[in-house]
Formats: C-alpha cells, structure tokens, sequence
C-alpha cells in the first residue's frame, strides 16, 4: 500500500513575515477525504561552533515558551540566501564568530506532523573570534561551554532546543 496523499485544494489562512498558515483539503490513500492544517516557513540555519573543546552556545528569550532557552546559532534563511551564507550570518551575528567555511552535517525536520520547514545544521570549520551584531529586536548573549558540560546540561533538561541536542549528540557519539 502507498501512503501517499493527494492535496485537492489549498486555503490560506494567515500569510505572514515567517510564515503561513493553510487548511488543506486531501484524499488519504484509501481513498477517503481529510484536512490537514500545515504551517509553511522558509527554512532555517543552525552552526554548531566547537573551540577548544567548548561549544558556542546563545541563550535567548523564546516567546511561544514563555523562558529563556540555550541553542547553537541559528536563524531563518532570508529571501535570496543560501542556507551556508545563513549559517554563516547567523554565527557572526549571534556568535561574533566568523568561520572560514562550513561543512553540512544534516537536515532536521522539527515537526513534520504540521510544518515544511527544514533546519539545516551546520559544523564551523576555521573560526575567528569577530564582533556580535544583533538584529535590533533581538536579545541575546553567548557563551562557551566545555562538550562535558553541554552534555550535561543535556542530561538535566536545561537544554531543550532540539536542533542543538542532536547536532551536539551528533559530534559527542564519534
């Protein structure tokens, strides 16, 4: 059996600065109607920077969480910019890092339940040390924190953005 279903018709619902909102009118694969709600976003970035054995990492206040959560850098591909050139703006912004290239770890589907969007996560190869230059409605600060420690905080639930777990996890685990 192929489990794939046809969209019959598309209603926006919301069209917004980072993303959509539209109801879906689908045929399931044995045939029956359905609706699936469906977010659209452009996609994001996300640079896991290591120095030394410490691993960049910002915290920020996360509105839809109400709390202030510790993530690599990372922001939304703007119109016309490759993901790469993303993860690199969003290291230097975020990070005051520059870094000379980077190399593709792998894409992550945050929610493929409601959402299209795609976070490519990255590894900063080359770094050096520059100038933070926050957007002007963004609020953050950076720290470096040894691997042993990130893992711990991991282990303790302080961590929760799970693009940070698993590109993290991802270089503890070789």
């Amino acid at each position: 059996m192929q489990f794939k279903e046809e969209t019959v018709k598309k209603t926006y619902i919301h069209k917004g600065k980072i993303l959509n909102l539209r109801k879906d009118d689908i045929v399931l694969p044995n045939g029956e109607p359905a609706v699936r709600e469906v977010i659209e976003h452009s996609g994001g970035s996300a640079i896991l920077c290591e120095r030394d054995g410490k691993i960049l990492l910002v915290k920020q206040f996360r509105y839809p969480y109400k709390e202030e959560i510790w993530e690599i850098p990372a922001g939304k591909l703007n119109a016309g910019e490759t993901p790469e050139q993303t993860a690199l703006r969003e290291l230097e912004e975020e990070g005051g890092v520059k870094a000379d290239k980077v190399i593709k770890l792998f894409d992550v589907y945050p929610s493929p339940a409601y959402t299209d969007e795609i976070i490519r996560i990255y590894r900063a190869e080359g770094i050096t040390e520059t100038k933070v230059h926050l957007d002007e409605d963004e609020f953050l600060t950076g720290e470096w924190f040894d691997k042993k420690e990130v893992k711990k905080m991991i282990d303790k639930g302080i961590i929760k953005d799970a693009k940070t777990i698993i590109a993290v996890l991802s270089i503890l685990e070789k």
